[in-house]
């Protein structure tokens, strides 16, 4: 059944305030997946509080123009595109999609937003292949703590130096 004037118009406000809220936005498409590939694909980027939405490419060309998006070239293809949001960190939907992709071939990148700007799908494999969050913080804590505990054991070695040559005395003495 076709859809409504409003019907369109409604989908695509709800697109361009998820996008306009959204840290990271990638545009895929993956034909030829099968429905129980498609099914684990949403169900782990679900997992991660990543939506996966699929849209007809003028409408969501719409919601990128209303949304601020200049220069997105989305439509130079014949293939479907999806669109897959996540609202908390910028490179979790490209670094899930991609690692899905290495066991299905059919995936592809087609795009997506970082910081208010469009992305060609090669900066987007690019994004994909960078450290989470939480990884670049575990290195900067890493990285912070190495200093201290350098010095904890540089002091920790005087001292043991200091019992074993205090120990040495007492056993010439006795």
């Amino acid at each position: 059944m076709a859809k409504t004037k409003q019907q369109k118009e409604q989908e695509i406000q709800q697109l361009v305030d998820r996008i306009k809220s959204a840290k990271g936005v990638a545009f895929i498409s993956y034909e030829g997946l099968t429905v129980g590939d498609t099914t684990a694909l949403r169900s782990e980027l679900r997992s991660q509080g990543i939506t996966l939405t699929m849209i007809k490419k003028r409408l969501l060309k719409i919601a990128l123009e209303k949304s601020g998006i200049k220069d997105a070239i989305i439509d130079d293809h014949d293939k479907n595109v999806s669109v897959a949001i996540s609202g908390t960190d910028e490179v979790a939907p490209a670094k899930l999609i991609a690692d899905f992709a290495k066991a299905h071939k059919t995936i592809e990148f087609r795009g997506g937003i970082l910081e208010s700007a469009f992305i060609d799908g090669n900066q987007v494999k690019a994004l994909s292949k960078l450290p989470s969050k939480e990884e670049l913080l575990g290195k900067l804590v890493g990285s912070l703590a190495s200093p201290m505990s350098g010095l904890v054991g540089v002091l920790n070695g005087n001292i043991r130096q200091f019992v074993g040559v205090l120990s040495a005395i007492k056993d010439q003495k006795a």
